[in-house]
Parts: C-alpha cells; structure tokens; sequence
C-alpha cells in the first residue's frame, strides 16, 4: 500500500495550547459577536481545578502568535475548541460551534487567518468517539426516551437514561463509564455521516488537520479510511495524527492516519537521559505506564526499532513527538526540576526523525503534575516565572532544526552507543549532522572511527565553537551534556 504523508509535517515545530490556559485576550480588542466575559472565572494562573475556567480563549492566543513565532512555531495543535460544558472541552456539545467562552465562530476565523498569515499551519482535537449529555441527540433522548428519533445514535441498554445518577454506572455506553461522556454508536449511517461531515466542514473552513482524540476506541477500520478519504478529498495536505500510546502499526499502514503522538517516543527518552532519576508518582497513572530506565545500547536499540524498523520512513518523519501533554504530568516535574536533564531532552526531540510538539509554557519551565495541575496557566505576567535560559536553548534547539534539513528529513543511524553516549546521524540529500548525548556525568573521550559511516562527509562542524567531526579525531563531550556537529 502506498503510503503518502503531508509534506509540510516533516518541517513541522508544533505548539500545543490547551485554550482555557493559555491566554486571555485584552479587553480593547473584542471584535462584534465576541461574548463578553463572565464574571466567575477563576484567577489566571490559580491552583487548575477539575471544572473551574480561567478565560484563555482564541483572541488571547492569537496575541501571543508573534511570541511563537519568535520561537520558531511553525505548526499549531489547539486541543478541542467547540461549544461544551468542560474546561477541556472534550464534553462536546456542537461540532459546528466554537464555544462562546473562546469567542465563537468569529474569533476563530480571525485566529486562524492570522496564524496562516505567518505561515502557521493549525491542527484541531477532533473528539469523534463520544459527545456529552448536553450534545442535541443525547439530550432528546434524555427528554424523549425511547420514542426519540436518535435512539440509534448511542449504545441503550434500558429506560429511562440515568445520565445523572450518582454512584451508578450508566445504563449506556459512556467512555471509561463517565456519564457526561456517552459513546456514540459508529455502526449507525447517520452518525457516521455526521462524524465525517464535521471533519470535513473544519477542513472547508481552513484547518490543516485533526488530532483524533481515542480513535481507537472506534474500532472500525472502514470508519477511519473513509474518514482519510472524504478529509483528503477537501484537502489533500490535511494531517491526520491519532493519540495512539502504544504500536500503531494497524491505524499507520497508509489508508488511515498519518502519525501518532509518540508517546513510544517519549517513554525512550525519559528512560535514558532520566532513568532513575524519574519521578514517576503520577506519570506511571497515565498512559505511559511505568518507564524502565534504559542503558546507552538499550535506548540505541530502541531508536533504531522504534524509527527503522516498526513504521515506513514516510510516518517515521511524520510523527508527532511528544514531550508531555495535558494528559501526563509535565517534563521539568517527570525530571524532577533537574534543568540540564530537561535541556538535554529537548536536544533529542529536536534532532530526531518525527515533527516536535512543545506543550505549552515546557519552554519557559512550568511545572505541573497529574491532570489539572498539568494544565496551569501560562504565567504572562509574571515573567519573573520564566526559566530564560531553558527559554533561550530551546529557541536554539528549534532553530538548529529549521537551518538543517537532515534533522527535519533525514534518516536515521546509531554511530555508537557506550557508557551512558548515544551517537547517531541524520543524513538528507548530501546534507550530514551528527549528535552525541552524554546522559551520564562524566567526561567521553569520543574517537571518531573510520568505520563510524562510509557515507559521512569528510569534516563536520560543531554547533557554536568546538572542534571539528573528522575521522581520527578525539573529541570531548562533557558530562550531562550533547554535541551537534553538521556540514
């Protein structure tokens, strides 16, 4: 099966902003149709609770574009953004409609026209597994009962829905038995139709893809390659990411999603630079599980496995690779504020095959632990907060990557793996770099081997100052530290 990515993924930096915390607009610049505020919102930058809002919303956001530009973002990922009765919204109650406490319909478009204006391209959470009890056709049934028209529309085992009853399981579908989170019944036409109209009028609208919240959970193979087919038809560069925590290898042959957020990845990373170190209370509760500490030959092995072996180069380069989400505890807080650590990890993500994606505010060190507390406010007005220094090497992180295409494109191959140093390449139409990691503490006397790669180039330069990649040279890279040298 052939298998065809988006191109502009593979030069991807995303963004992801988790919109009620991001940030609040500025009271002068609300356009016709904006709602106004509500007076009951929490402080900004208040300890995140279950069910409090804090007001980001879609304006806010698209005053701080030129920060993120200023980054080095080139690609956006707005967790869900339409009309619900949740601070994360993934409760939907309209597919069509922006909710109001974002600004509406309105504010997005503006939001949208002005990341485009910038060369950004934005990806939205698509939630097609299930709705909420406020959404249109649970709630007819909820006041109709079985005469409803939808009864079809969701998966009923008796009467009357208990969709509020405390301390009871639901007597329909709901996901992991949330009541306000009932299933939809995917087997049903007119859901189906539904589903895939709503993806595709986003795409209509300008949207550059979907980032498929559970998609495994409708477990439909023809569901999601029809969904592939209707998305592509209306734009055929539409990136289509699916949260996948584990092998995916059945949803990226090609005829389905592009990617998956790699979450593979981000278990391999933190176990080699990490390791013992990690502070695992409330990452081993979410979807990553307990992560094993890996030795340097161990965490090689599994690159070359996880980006040579388990998927086609064409989904290798598109993967979304994570750091953290607002569903896992953040990266600082999993490092146990260990800087350099955290530093040393954005360096991989940053030199690796697959497309970046910073969770908001892990560039200027916000801290967070388990679901909210992962989701605090991005503290604007207090940039006494900010980590500048860590703010500053992921600028330059990111910009390494967009001046080398071999990092953004190339392919991948283990130069050597001893003692706590991970060497490898990245190699793209002539163009070379080369990265070590030293994620023990002590100094590597590292000897470039003539049998490192026939096909590296004859001299490498290093990053900043330092010496040349040459064969016969001996080179130093310090402690807790890496090195990058390109041509």
């Amino acid at each position: 099966m052939e298998v065809n990515t988006p191109d502009w993924v593979k030069d991807a930096i995303f963004y992801q902003i988790f919109p009620d915390r991001f940030a609040r607009h500025a009271a002068l610049r609300i356009p016709p149709g904006y709602t106004m505020d509500p007076a009951n919102f929490q402080p900004w930058g208040a300890p995140p609770t279950t069910k409090g809002f804090q007001g980001g919303d879609l304006l806010g956001a698209q005053e701080k574009l030129d920060y993120l530009a200023d980054l080095g973002v080139n690609a956006i990922y707005l967790n869900p953004i339409f009309a619900s009765a949740s601070n994360h919204r993934y409760h939907t109650h309209d597919y069509f409609q922006v909710d109001p406490l974002l600004g509406g319909n309105e504010a997005f478009k503006s939001f949208l026209d002005a990341a485009h204006a910038r060369g950004m391209r934005v990806i939205l959470d698509g939630v097609f597994n299930h709705a909420s009890r406020g959404f249109f056709q649970f709630n007819h049934l909820l006041e109709c009962g079985p005469d409803s028209p939808y009864v079809d529309w969701f998966h009923v085992y008796n009467w009357p829905l208990n969709a509020y009853a405390e301390r009871a399981l639901p007597n329909y579908d709901a996901w992991w038995n949330i009541p306000s989170l009932p299933k939809f019944n995917t087997q049903t036409t007119a859901v189906r139709e539904f589903l895939w109209h709503a993806a595709t009028y986003w795409l209509e609208q300008g949207i550059d893809g979907w980032r498929l919240d559970v998609p495994n959970e409708i477990d439909d193979d023809a569901f999601w390659q029809e969904f592939r087919r209707r998305c592509r038809a209306v734009n055929p560069e539409a990136y289509i990411v699916g949260e996948l925590w584990g092998d995916a290898q059945r949803w990226l042959q090609g005829d389905q999603f592009d990617a998956q957020m790699n979450y593979n990845f981000t278990r391999l990373v933190y176990g080699f630079i990490l390791g013992k170190n990690m502070d695992q209370s409330e990452a081993q509760k979410t979807g990553y599980g307990r992560m094993p500490d890996l030795s340097a030959p161990r965490f090689a092995a599994k690159l070359d496995e996880l980006f040579n072996k388990t998927y086609h180069p064409e989904i290798v380069l598109a993967q979304m690779n994570m750091l953290g989400s607002h569903d896992t505890p953040r990266v600082l807080t999993v490092a146990r504020e260990n800087k350099t650590a955290v530093r040393l990890i954005f360096l991989c993500q940053m030199t690796v095959p697959g497309a970046p994606n910073v969770y908001y505010g892990d560039e200027i060190g916000l801290a967070g632990g388990g679901d909210p507390d992962c989701r605090r406010a991005f503290p604007w007005h207090a940039p006494d907060q900010w980590d500048t220094d860590l703010l500053a090497d992921v600028k330059r992180t990111i910009a390494l990557r967009r001046a080398k295409a071999a990092l953004r494109r190339g392919d991948f191959q283990v130069l050597l793996a001893d003692r706590g140093v991970v060497v490898y390449q990245r190699q793209y139409q002539g163009e070379t770099a080369v990265i070590a990691l030293n994620a023990s503490t002590r100094r590597y006397r590292l000897t470039v081997s003539e049998e490192f790669a026939p096909t590296l180039p004859e001299v490498l330069v290093a990053s900043g100052a330092g010496e040349v990649f040459k064969a016969g040279q001996t080179l130093v890279v310090d402690g807790r530290s890496a090195r990058v040298w390109a041509d």
